[in-house]
């Protein structure tokens, strides 16, 4: 079964690799998302997958023999929230600068930046206003 969640885990990986390259910013967006959610996979498959026994300690037992792991769980529920916030931050800041400059290409926001100092020749701040 941890043969299955790997190559899942790779096609998700390259899926996202491939999105983030891409030269629009929503495709972005969603390689970001679906790096996010790949590592999800990783971590829960590192965390035994095979017992299905909860992970409660029964009355007089020291320690857990055959439960799963409840941190990898946990740390999941947390990166769920965290890339959940982070791509919504990513989504306003794109759609509020489409709004500003019209495009979603990095290459023509980049235009919108302002233009550099020959070398040599620094720009004080009275010439930047």
């Amino acid at each position: 079964m941890e043969t299955l969640y790997a190559l899942t885990f790779g096609a998700m990986l390259a899926a996202a690799l491939y999105l983030l390259m891409s030269r629009n910013l929503l495709r972005m967006v969603l390689g970001l998302l679906l790096m996010g959610n790949a590592v999800n996979l990783a971590i829960f498959t590192g965390g035994r997958l095979s017992s299905a026994v909860p992970p409660l300690v029964p009355e007089g037992a020291r320690d857990l023999v055959v439960s799963a792991n409840p941190l990898p769980q946990a740390l999941i529920l947390t990166a769920i929230v965290i890339s959940f916030s982070l791509v919504a931050y990513a989504v306003v800041l794109f759609e509020r600068s489409h709004r500003a400059l019209g495009t979603l290409d990095p290459d023509a926001m980049g235009a919108a930046e302002p233009e550099a100092a020959p070398a040599g020749h620094p720009v004080r701040a009275e010439e930047r206003a």
